[in-house]
């Protein structure tokens, strides 16, 4: 189908296939991903947003947005792309201890606007993923385990809905479509900006700690002695790795602290006992500086993951994950989660509509996630609650073929500690969104995304629907 005309309604930049810029617009993140979309959309701001829904919903197109990229299933044929990198804009009140944040935006500018403050959000790892993506899909990152979902931090939405109207969405204006947005994705509406709780971090402590790999074992003892009692304030990650181009294997360990350095270093006097460092990063680190501790990727890349939930992880299950070269994988990572991620009463945020203020941003389909939940879960949006104590990530491929016949092998020598569930915000290409909500809370998001988009103008990387 021919779109010309879609430049006449739009002020932002309109892609055709064929057009020059074409294809690097249209690619994923992961560049493994393919998309044969129909024509990418560069929206100069909330205008533009609308004035694309109104132009797909009479079209009988359909509109997938993706700030930048992240969680792209490639199941996007013959869509409209949507990129947000102009509705950038980031605001911090820091007097009522909120940002207001334009879909286009990143954690990384939300932390360099809000750490001079001594605040934050609750962001994840990398500092290039979208906070309209990955909030609207849950968001599990760094500080979860203290203040719960990053959706949950959510005080209103804007959002452009399948008619082309602008709306505002609070707990007290829209309950249901409220609740649908916090964590359950991108399927409902377009969000052109959101307002988040921010928390106060007087101090943050952390960094990352690598070992050879013969240490391995004695690094995963430490891990499941520190884990067995950290406080809320502390998140542990342990990581087998080779790296491309690595001589041999190595292990590491990743912390982070909502505290002091003399209270860290007595969580985490364990680790003192392992011998052989390589590198110890650990410290204080400015908030802006947050990426700095797993120094992930800021670039796309080609990769194959695969995320899965764990029920505990006991020595059998040290076990399976040591007992074998880590080759092809390059890394098979151990999360800690629990704490307010488990606890529906604990989960931050009371929806409260606090003011306006104008916006721009998107809300259709980079991730976010969460693994289920109670039946309603209001509370905590449909992030509901995460039972699961460790969250488990294999990937980053060597080949393909061989990195998932091996990812493969180890969920299956894992058998029953596999839950069964996925954080929406680490699903792959092949998953589904039903792999990550109970049967109670995907029914009401069906039921909410015939209501609000009978006509299917919207369409996440991970449609409830689908």
């Amino acid at each position: 189908m021919m779109m010309n005309d879609l430049r006449g309604v739009l002020k932002g930049r309109v892609l055709l296939p064929g057009d020059d810029g074409f294809e690097q617009a249209a690619t994923a993140w992961n560049l493994t991903v393919r998309q044969p979309v129909a024509a990418v959309v560069e929206a100069a701001d909330a205008d533009d947003v609308a004035a694309l829904v109104r132009y797909a919903r009479r079209s009988g197109m359909t509109v997938t947005a993706q700030p930048s990229g992240h969680g792209a299933s490639g199941d996007v044929d013959g869509l409209i792309l949507l990129r947000t990198g102009p509705l950038n804009r980031v605001e911090v009140d820091a007097r009522r201890r909120v940002a207001r944040v334009g879909a286009g935006a990143t954690w990384g500018q939300v932390l360099a606007a809000a750490g001079p403050f001594g605040l934050t959000g609750l962001s994840g790892s990398a500092p290039g993923v979208s906070v309209t993506g990955y909030t609207l899909g849950g968001g599990v990152g760094w500080f979860s385990r203290k203040h719960g979902f990053a959706s949950a931090s959510v005080r209103a939405f804007d959002v452009v809905d399948a008619d082309g109207e602008p709306r505002r969405v609070t707990a007290a204006s829209d309950p249901e479509l409220f609740w649908a947005l916090r964590g359950g994705g991108g399927d409902f509406a377009l969000v052109t900006a959101l307002e988040l709780e921010l928390f106060p971090v007087p101090v943050l402590y952390g960094g990352r700690v690598i070992w050879p790999g013969h240490r391995t074992r004695d690094v995963y003892e430490a891990f499941l002695e520190i884990t067995a009692f950290a406080p809320r304030e502390l998140s542990v990650w342990i990581n087998r790795l080779r790296p491309p181009g690595a001589p041999a294997p190595m292990v590491t360990l990743d912390v982070a602290y909502l505290g002091g350095k003399d209270q860290a270093e007595d969580l985490l006097a364990r680790l003192d006992k392992i011998g052989d460092v390589i590198s110890d990063s650990r410290g204080v680190v400015p908030l802006a500086d947050l990426g700095a501790i797993t120094t992930e990727p800021t670039a796309p890349a080609p990769s194959l993951t695969r995320a899965e939930l764990l029920t505990g992880l006991d020595a059998d299950a040290v076990d399976v994950l040591l007992g074998k070269p880590i080759d092809p994988l390059i890394n098979v990572q151990i999360r800690h989660l629990g704490g307010a991620l488990a606890d529906p009463g604990e989960a931050t945020g009371d929806g409260a509509d606090d003011g306006g203020g104008d916006g721009g941003g998107d809300g259709g389909g980079d991730g976010g996630g969460d693994g289920g939940g109670d039946e309603r879960g209001d509370g905590a949006g449909a992030s509901g609650v995460l039972a699961e104590p460790y969250l488990l990530g294999l990937g980053l491929p060597h080949t393909a073929a061989a990195t998932r016949a091996r990812q493969a092998e180890i969920v299956a020598d894992l058998g029953t500690r596999i839950s069964g569930r996925k954080p929406y915000t680490m699903l792959s290409p092949g998953d589904t969104a039903a792999q990550s909500f109970s049967a109670g809370t995907l029914a009401r998001l069906r039921e909410i995304k015939r209501a609000r988009d009978p006509h299917g103008v919207f369409r996440a990387n991970y449609p409830v629907l689908g």
